[in-house]
């Protein structure tokens, strides 16, 4: 659920060490980057340059709970059409944030993969980010026995404490390596992220990547800064190399080290607790700021919003994130 408020040049180097085996090419691969290096990084350019990229102006929506009357484009309503507050005529969003699951309560079942509701995204003309938890575990996932079985066979390491009062039903991660914790969880955002290409997904956004910033007392659960950059650089080249577009989720203190390897920020409630200033550093890298506010009225920040560049729009009070309300800021 929702989370609120609360390497790549080191990766190269690294990987320049490495046997090729370990990097995970085949032989031919192998031969390829050998004997040709300037194709190679050719190869690399265009896959990059596939990558979809959102421009900094760019309507969203954020609608992780579905709608049962959109059960056949998977709980999401993709022709939602709002006034801003700006006033005029309903505006549609052109990026869907959207769970990489079907809702249970409409499929029946954890494990239904939203192609619908992706397919229906793009036959709209819009895109489509799938929604990853990556810094807590929830009880509700497919393949949460999975964590459980790897925290309990290897002392009790992985799962901290309840991730808010909102989300009991989530633990936080633990991302040091001193028993794997960090390798196993990757290892875990693979298969992940290979749904979220199987359902036709563009982007992903990774939820729950600021643990540093909450300490132990919150998390159970020491994470430095450095360590919470070393698994965020990872994810984001996770992402990439399955040819997805990546979303930095809050996270604010680490913008500056991170701008240069996401492709967007998504925020949550910034302009409630005053610190906005440095998701412009996303805007100033041509790159664009997906930002909600939950508790606070349009009326007092979208203005502000507006004059930042950011997409910013208001959802429900509660954090619940259906389809609607939905009032974007222009």
């Amino acid at each position: 659920m929702v989370s609120f408020r609360s390497i790549s040049t080191r990766l190269t180097a690294v990987a320049a060490l490495l046997p090729v085996a370990a990097l995970g090419l085949t032989a031919s691969a192998e031969a390829a980057a050998t004997a040709a290096p300037g194709a190679a990084k050719g190869t690399e350019a265009a896959a990059s340059a596939a990558i979809w990229r959102p421009p900094v102006q760019s309507r969203w929506q954020y609608q992780l709970q579905g709608n049962k009357a959109y059960a056949s484009t998977g709980g999401i309503n993709v022709n939602i059409c709002e006034v801003p507050q700006t006033g005029g005529a309903c505006v549609r969003p052109t990026v869907f944030d959207i769970d990489l699951y079907v809702d249970a309560e409409i499929a029946g079942n954890n494990s239904t993969l939203n192609t619908a509701g992706v397919k229906a995204i793009h036959a709209k003309g819009a895109k489509a980010v799938c929604y990853i938890d990556a810094g807590s575990i929830e009880e509700f996932r497919p393949d949460y026995q999975q964590f459980v079985d790897w925290h309990e066979s290897h002392g009790n390491s992985l799962l901290g404490k309840p991730f808010s009062e909102e989300f009991p039903n989530e633990r936080w991660a633990n991302i040091n390596n001193d028993r794997g914790q960090r390798d196993f969880l990757l290892k875990m955002m693979e298969p992940r992220v290979d749904k979220c290409v199987q359902a036709g997904f563009d982007g992903v956004e990774f939820d729950v990547v600021h643990a540093h910033e909450e300490g132990k007392e919150v998390t159970g659960w020491d994470i430095s800064p450095e360590t919470q950059l070393i698994y965020n650089r990872a994810l984001a080249d996770l992402a990439h190399r399955k040819g997805l577009s990546v979303a930095l989720k809050n996270d604010l203190s680490q913008i500056e080290d991170l701008v240069s390897v996401f492709d967007y920020a998504v925020n949550e409630e910034c302009f409630q607790y005053s610190e906005c200033a440095d998701l412009s550093a996303f805007v100033r890298a041509g790159k664009p700021v997906f930002q909600v506010e939950y508790k606070t009225s349009p009326g007092s920040f979208c203005a502000k919003a507006n004059q930042l560049k950011f997409n910013s729009i208001k959802k429900a009070s509660d954090y619940s994130l259906y389809d609607k309300p939905y009032k974007p800021c222009k």
